[in-house]
C-alpha cells in the first residue's frame, strides 16, 4: 500500500477517533460541571435533573432517525451535521444565563451524541478494509474513553482551583469563580468538535452508500483512496454480486417483505440487539455514573473515593488500548467471551464484599417518618447522635450498630414518584443535612414525568404527602474493604474495556447487512439506550432498598447471557468483508 493511501487511512482513523472523543465528552462532562452549576445557576433540583437528562433525551430522539438520515443524506454529510451540532451546543451552554438556553444546549449535545454513535461506526465499517476494521472502530472507543478521562481530569483540576479560592474567604469571589468553572469546563471541549467538522469535510463518502445510490464510479474512487486497485476491484465485485443476488431473490413481486425476513437479516439483527442490550445490562453506565457513591459506601473517604474514580477512568482508557491492539489479532468472539467472563467474576466479587456489611443493615423508616414536618418536607443532619437515636428505634437488630460509623439512605415518595437521597455518613463532620423535598422527586413538567414514570399521575403527586418508604442504616465497612471493592471495580472496567468496550461497536456495524445496516443500527442503539435508561432509573431505589450486593449480582446474572451469546452463537468476523459476513448468515459458501 502506498504512503498516500496509508496516510489517508490514518487520517480517517483520526477523524473517527475525534467522533469518539466528542461522544465521551458528551457522556462525562456534566459530572465535573454539575457541582458548580448547582451552586451558581439558581436552578431547583427538578430543573438540574432535566439539564442532566437532556443529553439522554436528545440522544434517544436522534438515534431514532439517525439511520434514516444516514441513508438519505449520506454518512459523510451526517458526520458533518453531528459535528456542527456539537460545536453549536458549546456556546449555547457556556454563554447561557437561564434554564431554557441551558436545556437547549444540552439537547443539542445529546442529538449530536446520538448521531455520532450511529454514523461513525457505520462509516468505519463501510470504509475500512477488513484487516483494519477492528482497529478503526477500537480507536473510536479508545478516544471515547479518553473523553471521559479528560472530563474527569478537568473536573478534578477545577475542584482544586475552587478549594484555593475558597480559602480566601470571599463569598462573592468564590461564587464568581464557580460560575466561571462550569462554563470553562464546557469551553475546553470546543476545539475537538471544530477539528471533527473540518476533518469530516475532507473525507470521502462511504463507497457502499455511493454504490447503493447507483454511483459505481464514485464508489470505486472512494475505495481507491484507502485500498489498492486489486482490493477495490474485489470489494466492488462483491457489492455487485450481493446486489444482483438480492434482486434475483426478490423478483417474485414480494421483494421487500420476503428479503427483510430472510435469516441473513433477522438473525444478525437480533444478535446485535441482544449484544447491545447485554452491554448495558452489565451495569457499566451506572457503575461509571455512581462510581464515587459506590466507593464511599464501600468504606473509602471522600478524597479516596474521588481518586478511585480517576484511577477507574484511567484503567478504562489504558485497557481500551490493549483491546484495540488485540481485536484484529485475536478476533471479536475471543475478546467478547474473555471480557464478559471477567465481568461476571468481578461483579460477583463486588457483590460478596458488599454482602458482608449489608446483611447487618436495619430499616428505621417509622422513626424517620415521625420527623416529617407539616410542610411535607424533611431535613436531617445525620451525625452519630442521630444515628444512635434511629438505630435504637429499630430494636435488637439496631443495638449492634450503636456507636458505630454508619451510612443512611432514605427512599421516599410523593404519590407515584419515588426517589432516594444521597448516602450520608455519620462520621462525616463536614456533611450537609439530608433534604427531602417535593421538587427533588416530582418532575416539574409532563415530558420529564413521562420519562420518569409513564404511568404516574403528575397532578396527584404534586399534592400527595411525603411517605418514607425506607430509611436504611448500614454499618460502614473498613477502608481495607473499600480498596478491595475499588480493586474489583478496576478489574470490572479492565475486562469491559478489553472486550465489550471495543467490540460492541464492531458487533453493531459488522453484523448488520448492508441493506438494513443504518436503520438496524438505529434500532439496536435505541434498545441499548432504553436498557441504560431503565437501569439508571431503578439503580438508586434498588440499591437503597436491597443493597449494592443485590444490584451487582443482578448485573452478573445478565452478563451470563452476554457470555453465552458471545461464546456460542456469535460468528467470528475478523478479516472478513461485510459481504462475506452477510453470506455467512445467509448460509452461502
Amino acid at each position: 500500500m502506498s504512503d498516500e493511501k496509508a496516510g489517508y487511512n490514518l487520517f480517517l482513523l483520526l477523524v473517527a477517533g475525534l467522533g469518539g472523543l466528542l461522544y465521551g465528552v458528551d457522556v462525562g462532562i456534566i459530572a465535573g460541571a454539575l457541582p458548580y452549576l448547582e451552586a451558581t445557576s439558581g436552578l431547583n433540583g427538578g430543573q438540574l435533573s432535566f439539564v442532566v437528562a437532556a443529553v439522554l433525551l436528545g440522544s434517544v430522539i436522534s438515534t431514532l432517525f439517525a439511520g434514516a438520515l444516514a441513508d438519505w443524506i449520506g454518512r459523510k454529510a451526517l458526520m458533518i451535521l453531528s459535528g456542527v451540532l456539537f460545536v453549536v451546543s458549546i456556546p449555547a451552554i457556556a454563554l447561557s444565563h437561564g434554564y431554557q438556553s441551558l436545556v437547549l444546549g444540552r439537547l443539542l449535545q445529546g442529538i449530536s451524541a446520538g448521531l455520532i454513535g450511529v454514523v461513525v461506526p457505520l462509516y468505519l465499517a463501510e470504509c475500512l478494509i477488513a484487516s483494519k476494521r477492528g482497529k478503526g472502530t477500537g480507536i473510536f472507543q479508545w478516544l471515547l474513553t479518553l473523553g471521559i478521562v479528560a472530563a474527569a481530569v478537568f473536573g478534578m483540576y477545577f475542584s482544586f482551583r475552587v478549594e484555593e479560592v475558597a480559602k480566601l474567604g470571599d463569598p462573592a469571589q468564590l461564587f464568581a469563580f464557580k460560575d466561571k468553572a462550569w462554563r470553562s469546563i464546557f469551553w475546553v471541549s470546543l476545539p475537538p468538535g471544530i477539528l471533527f467538522v473540518l476533518g469530516s469535510l475532507m473525507l470521502s463518502e462511504s463507497p457502499r452508500w455511493l454504490f447503493r445510490r447507483g454511483k459505481r464510479e464514485a464508489a470505486r474512487a472512494a475505495l481507491l483512496r484507502s485500498r489498492t486497485q486489486q482490493q477495490a476491484d474485489v470489494e466492488l465485485a462483491e457489492m455487485e454480486q450481493a446486489l444482483a443476488a438480492e434482486k434475483t431473490k426478490g423478483a417474485t413481486g414480494t421483494k421487500v417483505r420476503e428479503s427483510l425476513l430472510r435469516r441473513k437479516y433477522v438473525i444478525p439483527f437480533l444478535m446485535a440487539c441482544v449484544i447491545l442490550a447485554c452491554n448495558q445490562a452489565t451495569g457499566v453506565n451506572s457503575i461509571i455514573g455512581y462510581n464515587t457513591n459506590i466507593l464511599l459506601q464501600s468504606g473509602l473517604s471522600d478524597v479516596q473515593a474521588h481518586w478511585g474514580y480517576v484511577v477507574f477512568t484511567i484503567v478504562n482508557f489504558l485497557m481500551t488500548i490493549v483491546g484495540v491492539l488485540l481485536v484484529d489479532r485475536r478476533g471479536r468472539k475471543f475478546l467478547l467471551s474473555l471480557g464478559s467472563a471477567g465481568i461476571i467474576l468481578s461483579l460477583l466479587a463486588t457483590s460478596a464484599l458488599f454482602r458482608q456489611t449489608e446483611k447487618l443493615r436495619v430499616d428505621s423508616r417509622e422513626a424517620v417518618q415521625s420527623r416529617v414536618g407539616e410542610n411535607q418536607k424533611l431535613t436531617l443532619l445525620y451525625d452519630q447522635k442521630l444515628a444512635n437515636s434511629l438505630v435504637s428505634a429499630a430494636g435488637d437488630a439496631g443495638k449492634a450498630l450503636s456507636d458505630r460509623p454508619t451510612s443512611l439512605v432514605v427512599i421516599y415518595s410523593y404519590g407515584d414518584f419515588r426517589a432516594a437521597t444521597k448516602v450520608a455518613r455519620s462520621d462525616d463532620n463536614a456533611a450537609k443535612p439530608i433534604e427531602v423535598t417535593r421538587e427533588g422527586c416530582v418532575p416539574n413538567n409532563k415530558v420529564l414525568a413521562f420519562f420518569s414514570n409513564p404511568f404516574a399521575s403528575l397532578d396527584s403527586s404534586r399534592t400527595a404527602p411525603l411517605k418514607i418508604d425506607n430509611a436504611l442504616i448500614t454499618p460502614m465497612p473498613s477502608t481495607r474493604n473499600g480498596w478491595l471493592v475499588a480493586s474489583s471495580l478496576f478489574v470490572f472496567m479492565a475486562f469491559f474495556a478489553i472486550g465489550p468496550g471495543v467490540c460492541v461497536w464492531l458487533a453493531l456495524s459488522e453484523l448488520m447487512p448492508t441493506r438494513i445496516r443504518s436503520n438496524g443500527m438505529s434500532i439496536a442503539l435505541l434498545i441499548n439506550q432504553a436498557v441504560s435508561t431503565t437501569i439508571a432509573a431503578i439503580f438508586l431505589p434498588t440499591v437503597g432498598k436491597y443493597g449494592y450486593a443485590t444490584m451487582f449480582f443482578a448485573f452478573a446474572a445478565c452478563t451470563v447471557i452476554y457470555f453465552v451469546t458471545a461464546a456460542v452463537f456469535l460468528p467470528e468476523t475478523k478479516g472478513k468483508t461485510l459481504e462475506e459476513i452477510e453470506a455467512h448468515f445467509e448460509g452461502s459458501a
